[in-house]
């Protein structure tokens, strides 16, 4: 009987030397040079994509491909002001601009007057 038990002490020794720690692989972080705009007042209130109703105080955008829920890092190029907002909604559905931000998120980057900014954006796949 011992026997045995030496034989499984033995076998579990050279498995666990075996063993490889396997490295844990870290998010990918993607940064982007985009144009972006901004909702128009009349979709307040407005189902999106995802299902909620689109309401122009929340820090909410529509992007056509990130999945919903990611957080994207918003950076305005001309005066250097940062917003985070979550993606909620499909769109734009134009070739030059690859985000629609909320009005409340176009206003904290500044841009709400102007209609459309050159802006960075960063953001985790996961």
């Amino acid at each position: 009987m011992s026997s045995i038990k030496l034989l499984l002490f033995l076998c579990l020794i050279a498995f666990g030397a075996q063993a490889q720690v396997l490295p844990v692989k870290e998010p990918d972080s993607v940064v982007k040079t985009i144009f972006t705009t901004y909702y128009a007042k009349k979709f307040e209130g407005r189902k999106t994509t995802s299902g909620e109703r689109y309401r122009a105080a929340k820090l909410t955008a529509a992007h056509r491909k990130l999945p919903f829920g990611t957080i994207v890092r918003v950076k305005n190029l001309h005066n250097d002001k940062v917003v985070e907002v979550r993606i909620n909604d499909r769109g734009p559905f134009s070739k030059k601009f690859e985000l629609d931000l909320s009005q409340s998120a176009a206003k904290a980057l500044g841009i709400y007057r102007l209609g459309y900014a050159k802006v960075e954006i960063s953001y985790v796949l996961k």
